[in-house]
């Protein structure tokens, strides 16, 4: 069974955790988020014991304190952006890549750097054999 996607919320206490060198308690991240979102202390650790049952985050037990625990993040930040893309292709795009990419791309004004990158991503991709089988670009 596929895990549940996370919540924006939850994204942010993630962001957090990314950024981090080294893993941190509920109350350093709670502390790193205060200012850019409004949530309480108890919500932090609520969320992150829910990322932890989703599999997203795991833990160390203090080796002074036992009621202390040092999360970090088991999936990178990378992973997790490939599988929230594929969801919302499969969701509004009906799997195909093509369709999302054309969208996108129609919403948006690039300059030619942009367009530069892009056309650089897209011979990586051609060389790499990426696209998938049963999966439309």
């Amino acid at each position: 069974m596929e895990k549940e996607e996370i919540t924006p919320s939850e994204w942010q206490i993630m962001e957090v955790l990314w950024a981090s060198d080294v893993p941190l308690t509920s109350s350093e991240v709670y502390k790193r988020m205060q200012g850019s979102v409004d949530m309480s202390q108890r919500t932090v650790r609520v969320l992150m014991n829910r990322l932890s049952s989703k599999d997203m985050l795991g833990y160390t037990v203090d080796a002074h304190d036992s009621r202390v625990y040092h999360y970090y993040a088991q999936k990178s930040k990378d992973a997790c952006v490939k599988e929230k893309s594929r969801r919302f292709v499969d969701s509004y795009f009906s799997g195909s890549g093509t369709s999302a990419m054309a969208a996108l791309l129609q919403s948006f004004v690039l300059t030619d750097e942009q367009i530069k990158e892009l056309e650089e991503i897209l011979e990586n991709s051609k060389e790499q054999g990426i696209q998938s089988p049963d999966k439309e670009g």
